[in-house]
């Protein structure tokens, strides 16, 4: 018989062929064969080893079959190898499988809908599939390049294209659930991969045609299930990868303005990883704003306001070691949108019309807010311990005339621009303080913020000084009183506010004592300036109200009315040149302080003198009440009347009236004067209690004869005469201010340093006499006018200490 008969034999066929033969029916309409797959799948049981030859001839058939257009036959294969796949779990598996993702790719390769469907169902039964061993050279290169190409289908027919997008989006989940838990399959989270399937899924999340589709069926929801998925499962080293593509895709489409489908995503990033991974997602954004800061305002407006949502939702779990370096970075985009505003603005006469340069002032507005806001909230949802760090280290940022700003330079801004930066710096500090919430006085406000702060309070300008208040009022508000004050107003009943306050503790008694003088002179300085406005009364009237519940104990009580009395005198006598609303403005609150002052230290006798005085104003100088002077159309007077003393604080009441135990009253006879460094009394050096004897070379001594002094009845005399003294160092103390306040600073550092070469001199002189080594019989080396000489001193001329002698 010859060969080629036998061939066509049935009975001569390998069983495997014939029982893969047999599946298919006559007509592809009546579908699988059920009995004959059920043979198939027993003998593949049966004999595994015979797998990857039952694999090889199916592929055979449906390469065959999908070549000739036999769409109902490659149906037919795909159903049984889906069922071979599920049925066989098995070491022998391993090669089927490659015959199975061969004819799936097959499958996608062809330019039918319905065969790219048929192939992505079969490829997600297979990833669904957890396999007992990993496969060491299998790649999925080729899967994640066609699903990726199905996710971005633009067929005609929108029913059609749906489907395909969506048979492509499984692919690619399919392909993550594959490989993510696969140690060997890592290279699924290389750029060249990362690069496709990010892109892929939120083309569709942004493509949103088809959202009346439920569940599944709508790309967009699906799309973002795999992303959320797919970020789930990104591990530390995965981030920068994962979260790359995604920057890249927005510059791409320009999504950044307007910039809700980037919020979206980042919001959707920021809840799918784990916490701990924060952070690399927030440098990500960082670095990319760094990248575009020289692209048009709203674009890096857009990028800050993602970060905005990003720290949002990162300040509230671990941020890592970025929260100085999103500061930093934010800070220097502010510098730089103050370049370009200004910059714009000192060109608006050249090459660009005016119109345009206002439309680029009022964008990089855009830009400083959103930055502004980005800083206040990430830092008012820091912990406190973190938040004290960032307070400080803003507060380095904002440059103060007269100190060294080494961060950001203001030479090139000019006064305008510095002005903008410290308002912009102040305003962010205001929301990183509010809410702060600190135990003791002196961690909410340690010199190195306070004394800065003050130095801008003394501004002139009136916003500065407004945002300079509010900011202490964050830190000193710690009971949340701050609502209940509600401006400057004669308060009726300040009990019936119902403030909270606790005693004061021993860390905020030793804070007042140290830096309650700036807290004062603050006040008093700012209550002088000419362009002072009703908000800024209103403010110093709050913070006088809050120093009062929060830091007042019967020495600070005193410190404040004296100071109160300090304003009404210098009111009075207006040796400034004041104007008359600054004036009665300054009589106003200290007649409200005083009205609130005495009911919250509950002092009858105090509150009916300044009740009393309150109303004679009311009948006589109505101007000289908060209620009258802050109003639209107040009548201001030509002149305040000195001399009609019924109509101020005497200072001889609120003494007699402050004779109750604890409160010294005699400090309030002594008239408060604004200091420029805090006096407080000193520990005595080592020095002063340590006897030195000083061996000088007599050429250089005068003669003690000079140096004596005659003592008369009349030296004595006066020495012991004290009067005039107490003038005397008032006006000597009025000097030195006045020359710290209107001399050129040249000549106070030249007569600072003058000082300091001095106190040099001395210690240097007292720690060499202190150092000299001890007279030594062996002999000491001196040097005399360049020669050095030996002196010996014998062992019974020394002089030895009692408790060394024996």
């Amino acid at each position: 018989m010859p060969a080629g008969v036998c061939g066509c034999c049935g009975p001569l066929r390998p069983r495997y062929k014939r029982l893969v033969d047999n599946i298919f029916p006559e007509d592809p309409k009546d579908g699988l064969v059920k009995s004959d797959m059920e043979k198939l799948t027993f003998y593949a049981v049966s004999a595994p080893e015979k797998l990857d030859r039952i694999g090889a001839y199916l592929a055979e058939r449906l390469t065959r079959d999908v070549v000739r257009h036999r769409y109902g036959y490659v149906g037919i294969a795909m159903e049984a190898l889906d069922q071979l796949l599920m049925a066989c779990h098995s070491q022998s598996i391993k090669p089927f499988v490659e015959s199975f993702l061969h004819m799936v790719a097959k499958l996608l390769e062809s330019r039918e809908p319905d065969l790219q469907v048929l192939g992505t169902n079969s490829f997600v039964k297979f990833a669904n599939i957890e396999e007992d061993t990993p496969s060491y050279h299998r790649r999925y290169d080729f899967f994640v390049s066609q699903f990726s190409a199905m996710c971005h289908s633009t067929h005609e027919d929108p029913e059609t294209r749906s489907r395909i997008r969506v048979a492509g989006i499984k692919g690619l989940q399919g392909v993550v659930r594959k490989t993510v838990n696969d140690e060997l399959q890592a290279i699924i989270w290389e750029p060249q991969h990362m690069d496709k399937l990010i892109p892929s899924m939120l083309f569709n999340m942004q493509d949103n045609e088809d959202s009346e589709r439920a569940g599944e069926e709508n790309p967009a929801s699906l799309a973002e299930s795999c992303f959320r998925e797919l970020l789930g499962r990104a591990a530390y080293g995965n981030m920068n990868n994962a979260v790359r593509p995604v920057l890249v895709h927005l510059d791409n489409h320009r999504l950044w303005d307007p910039n809700d489908f980037a919020v979206s995503c980042f919001r959707i990033i920021m809840y799918s990883i784990q916490a701990q991974h924060s952070h690399h997602v927030i440098q990500q954004v960082l670095s990319h704003l760094d990248t575009h800061s020289k692209n048009t305002p709203r674009v890096r407006a857009g990028i800050v306001q993602v970060l905005l949502e990003t720290v949002a939702i990162a300040a509230k779990g671990s941020i890592g070691p970025t929260v100085l370096e999103v500061f930093n970075t934010l800070l220097k985009h502010l510098r730089m949108s103050v370049d370009f505003e200004l910059g714009d603005g000192s060109r608006r006469n050249s090459t660009s019309s005016l119109s345009s340069v206002r439309t680029k002032e009022s964008e990089e507005r855009i830009v400083q807010n959103a930055i502004i806001q980005t800083i206040g909230f990430f830092g008012g949802n820091l912990p406190d311990y973190q938040r004290a760090e960032v307070m400080m280290f803003i507060m380095g940022k904002v440059p103060v005339y007269g100190t060294p700003c080494h961060t950001l330079d203001t030479v090139k801004i000019g006064h305008q621009g510095t002005k903008r930066i410290q308002a912009m710096l102040l305003s962010s500090l205001i929301m990183v303080t509010s809410g702060f919430k600190c135990k003791t006085m002196g961690a909410g406000l340690p010199a190195a913020f306070l004394e800065p702060l003050c130095s801008i309070s003394l501004m002139e300008d009136s916003e500065l000084r407004q945002l300079v208040l509010e900011i202490l009022h964050n830190i000193i508000d710690r009971h949340d009183n701050r609502a209940k004050l509600r401006g400057i107003r004669i308060i009726p009943n300040v009990a019936a506010l119902k403030f909270k306050r606790e005693k004061i503790c021993k860390e905020d008694v030793v804070f007042m004592k140290k830096h309650g003088q700036q807290l004062y002179r603050h006040i008093y300085l700012g209550c002088k300036e000419e362009d002072n406005l009703q908000k800024n009364f209103e403010l110093l009237f709050t913070a006088l109200a809050l120093i009062t519940i929060e830091l007042a104990n019967e020495e600070v009580v005193i410190d404040l009315m004296r100071l109160s009395i300090a304003l009404q005198d210098m009111a009075l006598v207006n040796e400034e040149n004041m104007p008359m609303f600054i004036r009665c403005g300054i009589m106003a609150l200290v007649a409200a302080y005083l009205n609130f002052l005495s009911q919250m230290i509950a002092n009858p006798p105090f509150c009916q003198h300044v009740s009393k005085v309150i109303e004679l104003r009311s009948l006589d100088a109505p101007y000289l009440l908060p209620e009258h002077i802050f109003r639209e159309k107040c009548v201001l007077p030509d002149s305040l009347d000195r001399e009609d003393n019924a109509l101020y604080f005497q200072t001889a009441d609120l003494a007699e009236a402050m004779t109750v135990p604890g409160y010294n009253v005699e400090r309030l006879s002594i008239p408060y004067i604004p200091q420029v460094t805090d006096r407080m009394p000193r520990r005595k050096s080592f020095v002063d209690t340590i006897s030195l004897q000083v061996d000088i070379i007599s050429n250089s001594v005068p003669d003690q004869s000079q140096l004596a002094e005659e003592i008369t009845f009349e030296t004595l005399k006066k020495a012991i005469d004290t009067t005039g003294l107490e003038e005397q160092e008032r006006e000597r103390r009025r000097q030195v201010m006045e020359k710290f306040q209107k001399a050129p600073f040249e000549e106070i550092a030249a007569h600072c340093e003058s000082k300091a070469n001095m106190l040099h001199d001395r210690l240097a002189q007292i720690f060499e006499l202190t150092i000299r080594p001890p007279p030594s019989p062996s002999g000491t080396v001196t040097v005399t006018s360049g020669h050095a000489q030996y002196q010996s001193v014998p062992v019974y001329e020394m002089k030895f200490p009692d408790l060394c002698v024996y």
